[in-house]
């Protein structure tokens, strides 16, 4: 049966309740992550960090991740400030206090990363104050005006940028996903998720339509692998 691409779904994810706890969250957690490792997700986010760091004077970081999961992205982010001799500071902040909890735990020898649970649509710009604000598999949960409204608010309080890491919306992503979520025996929340969550994915032309809708110039959009794109705004 064909896919249809042509529009964001406004179908509903499971896991965007709040509220929900337990094994099979903290189990889907841990499985975004792993996928997202693989396919080289830690790279792209890396990646647009960079390009917002280049040419700037080294100092202190302040990097906020929106839609935390269970931390992996800030783990990366410690190791590799280690390596480099970075002075990052980083945070997470997730809506669902399970969620917080859990990536806690498997931080506890990261002594320059924090966790927040908060929800981004009800904090004042002053509360998410940072040089970078991350999103990686974030986006996508919300809706067209929700993304528009949202980014035009974060550009007064974000002092460097914002680093987008989505899921491109293709057929063929959602034939590949399907194949590999019984390769890495996804439970059924994680795979329908999953599913969902590539149908409410973006193509190029809705990162183009949402710089438009927020008057600003052209930012920098390329597409990676794994079906993804890497949306860099540059908020100074």
């Amino acid at each position: 049966m064909p896919i249809d691409t042509r529009h964001r779904s406004s179908a509903p994810e499971i896991m965007d309740d709040f509220n929900m706890e337990g094994e099979i969250l903290t189990d889907a957690l841990d499985k975004i992550a792993a996928i997202n490792k693989l396919l080289g997700g830690n790279s792209v986010t890396l990646n647009g960090i960079n390009v917002l760091l280049s040419g700037r004077a080294p100092g202190k970081v302040r990097i906020t991740d929106v839609g935390c999961g269970n931390g992996a992205m800030l783990r990366m982010l410690a190791d590799y400030a280690k390596r480099k001799n970075l002075n990052f500071e980083l945070k997470g902040i997730d809506a669902n206090q399970c969620t917080i909890d859990h990536a806690k735990s498997l931080s506890s020898a990261y002594p320059n990363i924090s966790y927040q649970c908060t929800d981004i649509f009800a904090e004042n710009a002053e509360a998410l104050t940072c040089d970078v604000m991350l999103f990686t598999l974030t986006l996508h949960h919300f809706t067209d005006s929700e993304i528009v409204n949202l980014l035009s608010s974060l550009k007064s309080s974000v002092r460097i940028g914002i680093v987008v890491n989505d899921l491109e919306r293709s057929a063929l992503a959602y034939r590949l996903f399907t194949a590999l979520s019984y390769v890495f025996k996804l439970n059924d929340m994680s795979r329908e998720d999953g599913l969902v969550s590539i149908l409410r994915g973006f193509k190029r032309k809705d990162l183009v339509k949402y710089e438009k809708e927020m008057n600003m110039g052209a930012a920098y959009i390329r597409w990676k692998w794994a079906f993804r794109y890497l949306w860099v705004i540059k908020t100074q």
